[in-house]
């Protein structure tokens, strides 16, 4: 079900009426599987359609989860409801949270350098490194996909498979989805967790330099201000993880990060042998 193509004023009225709060619809925010909207009480609420088999996998409550995170700058968690579709075909849930302090820096993938203040850099890396600490039985999704240490061999070697050495040494928790769209500038904020969890070091590191590819000045940026978890091995591995996915046999012939991609992962596997 894409959720941008589907009527959804039934689920909309079940919101409303278990939060006790009014959506303002004209200003909905709709995705594949999410929707989201602000409130009459100064509110955002996000709503997610889960398949029964990702709820499985993954559980459902990401966001509600993550408000005992501590010292991860984050919108606060209000509430929750979730409810099973009729037909047991999948399971809906809306959290509801405050506002975020202002707007997404940009899209998941920057083309230009967003100009953002050392105070910003210096939240973010507060953020990872006190999310880093936590402790937590969640294993993160990034994708949609559990991750393991055979996930991970699996997608570079699809793309990579003459790459070696790529086993993994310290988990630790991460949000898994860290890309331009879900972090708020000029005061920094993360959210949309649905996806955290335990994953290799460096995963968030990786996923947001990847995201600045296409913006040589932002990549270096990314890499002066998360350089720990980028220079250790496990941050290469997880490097040409995130790598992979852009300069696969797959990859988008227009995503402007692809050649840039292939030579930075060629650059890991040499790296990686020599480990």
């Amino acid at each position: 079900m894409d959720l941008r193509n589907e009527s959804i004023d039934a689920v909309l009225e079940i919101v409303e009426q278990r939060l006790g709060a009014v959506l303002d619809r004209t200003s909905l925010v709709c995705k594949r599987r999410t929707v989201g909207g602000p409130t009459d009480r100064s509110t955002w609420v996000r709503i997610e359609r889960r398949p029964w088999s990702r709820a499985q996998e993954q559980g459902w409550d990401g966001i509600e989860a993550a408000a005992a995170l501590s010292g991860v700058a984050m919108p606060r968690w209000t509430g929750s409801i979730a409810w099973p579709e009729l037909g047991d075909g999948a399971i809906w849930r809306a959290d509801e949270t405050f506002l975020l302090p202002a707007a997404p820096v940009g899209t998941a993938i920057m083309a230009t350098d967003p100009g953002l203040p050392d105070s910003w850099w210096a939240a973010l890396g507060t953020s990872l490194d006190a999310l880093a600490k936590q402790h937590t039985v969640r294993m993160a999704t990034p994708d949609t996909v559990a991750i393991s240490q055979q996930h991970v061999d699996e997608v570079i070697r699809a793309a990579f498979p003459f790459a070696v050495n790529t086993e993994v040494a310290s988990w630790q928790p991460a949000h898994a989805d860290l890309n331009w769209a879900n972090v708020t500038g000029s005061e920094f904020c993360l959210f949309d967790w649905e996806d955290w969890g335990m994953a290799p070091r460096g995963l968030d590191s990786a996923s947001l330099l990847a995201a600045s590819l296409a913006v040589p000045a932002l990549a270096d940026r990314v890499r002066r201000e998360r350089r720990a978890d980028l220079a250790s091995r496990d941050g290469k591995v997880m490097q040409l993880f995130v790598l992979a996915r852009i300069a696969s046999p797959h990859a988008h012939p227009a995503d402007p990060r692809v050649e840039r991609a292939l030579a930075e992962a060629m650059q890991l596997v040499h790296d990686l042998q020599r480990i």
